[in-house]
Formats: structure tokens, C-alpha cells, sequence
């Protein structure tokens, strides 16, 4: 994975200009303490992101999930939280509890708002079939929590 000639996402793919990709490859670029990623493009970061079929098939059903994996959960919902802050103005905080298992719970909360909470099941195996699907995963995470933060602003004040 994360090979040029089996990348999934071609250099200068229009899928990189979507807003929430853009805010993925800085999340991913953040999370690399090493600087692996410094003479990587945007496509071969995002890369890893994309589990294809045959790619979750190399993948087995039961395993732990390694420190690269876990940091790309939290960049995924890093992002998340980075464009809820700037539709709402308000700080939305990403709470990422995993264990070596890889089983665990995410919260984003915008003041007092949980705005949102998903269990995490299978780590090891996270990712998208597609860019196209991580967007649209994405897309809907953020929907949901603007609309939360809209609907009780108050409480996401506090």
C-alpha cells in the first residue's frame, strides 16, 4: 500500500481540490512526526486511505491495529473537526479512544455539544473503498454535526 504503481489515486486527481481531502493530506502531513511524507505528494499521502476490495482482501479479518493506521483515524476525524470549527466559529474537539484492539469510540464536541459519537470497530481494516466514498462519508459526519451545533448553538457556546 502506498506504492506509486499500486496508488488508487492519480497524481492531480480532481478528487484532491474537494475541501475535506485538502484538510486530510494537512491532517496526514500533521501526524508525520518522521517527515516521510515531506517529499510525498498530496495522492500518494492520501493514498493509504483507500482500501479497495482487493486491497481490504490482503487485509486479515482479525488483527491490531499499528500506529500509522491509528493516526490516520484521528487525521480522518482531525479534519472532521477542523471543518466544523470553520462552518460554525466555534472549537469542535476530537475525543479518539481506541484500544490496542482496535475497538473504541470517537466524540467531537463543540462546547458542551457532542455533536459526534461513533464506535470504532475493526481499526486495523479503516479506510474507503474510494475517494469518492471518503468524501461522501465525510460529508455526511459534518452535516449532521453543523446542523447540531446550528440547532442548539447555546449549548455548543458554553
Amino acid at each position: 500500500m502506498g506504492d506509486d504503481v499500486n496508488a488508487v489515486i492519480e497524481e492531480g486527481a480532481v478528487v484532491l481540490n474537494d475541501p475535506f481531502i485538502k484538510q486530510m493530506i494537512i491532517q496526514l502531513r500533521a501526524v508525520d512526526s518522521y517527515g516521510t511524507y515531506d517529499t510525498w505528494s498530496d495522492a500518494r499521502v492520501l493514498d493509504p486511505m483507500i482500501l479497495t476490495k482487493a486491497r481490504r482482501r490482503e487485509i486479515p479479518l482479525v488483527g491490531d491495529p499499528d500506529e500509522t493506521t491509528v493516526s490516520r483515524v484521528k487525521a480522518f476525524y482531525n479534519g472532521i473537526s477542523q471543518l466544523i470549527e470553520k462552518e460554525t466559529g466555534i472549537m469542535a474537539v476530537p475525543v479518539v479512544n481506541l484500544t490496542y484492539e482496535g475497538f473504541g469510540r470517537v466524540l467531537i464536541t463543540v462546547g458542551k455539544l457532542v455533536v459526534l459519537d461513533k464506535i470504532q470497530r475493526d481499526v486495523h481494516r479503516f479506510g474507503f473503498e474510494s475517494p469518492e466514498k471518503l468524501i461522501a462519508a465525510a460529508h455526511i459526519l459534518l452535516n449532521k454535526a453543523i446542523k447540531l451545533v446550528n440547532d442548539y448553538r447555546e449549548v455548543a457556546e458554553l
